[in-house]
């Protein structure tokens, strides 16, 4: 997320991870916004947002995560974006907002937010026990 936030100020073009569910996980890539009207997904399947790199899962980065909820997960859905499965930033440095959810290979539940108006981010560690959500 850093990286593509850095890359879409520096290049001047609004760059959005785009998640895919596939049979053998979520994917995600990088997509360039190819008509200056942000990353959309009916632009990202005519090709007109291209992406920038190949697809990848979060594991083959980080052996045993996964973009995923555990069954203690207070979430259903992994990816809490909003209307579709893209989380965007834009030249100015500000991103669309949501949650990405990340399950860890000892059956821990992880967090990543976004906030909009700053692209901040923050990881946060869910605790079932106490149906609580904590920084790390």
């Amino acid at each position: 997320m850093a990286l593509a936030r850095t890359q879409a100020v520096a290049r001047g073009t609004t760059l959005a991870l785009v998640f895919d569910r596939t049979a053998r996980g979520i994917a995600f890539r990088v997509h360039r916004d190819g008509n200056r009207n942000g990353v959309r997904t009916t632009d990202v399947r005519s090709g007109v947002d291209a992406p920038i790199d190949d697809r990848v899962r979060l594991y083959e980065l980080f052996p045993g995560a996964a973009i995923g909820v555990t069954p203690s997960s207070p979430s259903s859905d992994p990816i809490r974006l909003g209307g579709g499965d893209i989380l965007s930033f834009t030249p100015t440095g500000t991103a669309s907002s949501g949650t990405i959810y990340i399950s860890g290979r000892d059956g821990t539940q992880w967090a990543v937010r976004v906030l909009g108006a700053t692209a901040r981010t923050r990881v946060l560690r869910h605790i079932p026990e106490r149906d609580a959500w904590v920084e790390p």
